[in-house]
């Protein structure tokens, strides 16, 4: 299985970008991961800046991957449940997972449509930038999980 994660915007603080880069480096030593980015639409009404990322994240989309959204509407997990899905989707077969962390729009429903799981980091508001970090270390946290690794506890 190959993992894509992909967001919209630059990653623009340095000490997140090392944090990006860090986690990314653990999680490929469990398999494929590329991340990606799509351009962010500034100055947009929300509608039509929601609409343009999203077409940029659709075409960016690998033909048959399964989509995941970050939404802070979505389904909260532990980390044990997310290396169970994680898991899952490793054993059933699945080719490419993609992880989707949309802009200030967020997603629209046509997007939206397209996934196969919503999920939610936290109630709370984190910015789109800390949202990338925390999300990569769910991912490596979810495979020392599977690993039965330390690193969890």
């Amino acid at each position: 299985m190959k993992i894509r994660v992909l967001w919209v915007g630059k990653t623009q603080e340095e000490w997140l970008r090392r944090g990006v880069e860090e986690y990314a480096a653990r999680i490929r030593r469990y398999l494929p991961l590329e991340i990606g980015e799509v351009k962010e639409e500034k100055g947009a009404q929300a509608e039509a800046g929601r609409e343009a990322e999203c077409g940029r994240l659709a075409k960016a989309l690998p033909k048959n991957a399964r989509l995941i959204l970050l939404d802070e509407r979505g389904e909260e997990l532990t980390s044990p449940q997310l290396a169970a899905f994680l898991g899952s989707e490793r054993d059933r077969g699945t080719a490419e997972l993609v992880f989707a962390v949309g802009g200030a729009y967020g997603f629209s429903d046509a997007f939206r449509s397209r996934a196969v799981k919503t999920i939610a980091l936290s109630r709370l508001t984190f910015t789109h930038q800390m949202v990338r970090v925390f999300l990569l270390e769910q991912i490596y946290r979810g495979f020392t999980i599977l690993n039965n690794e330390p690193y969890h506890h």
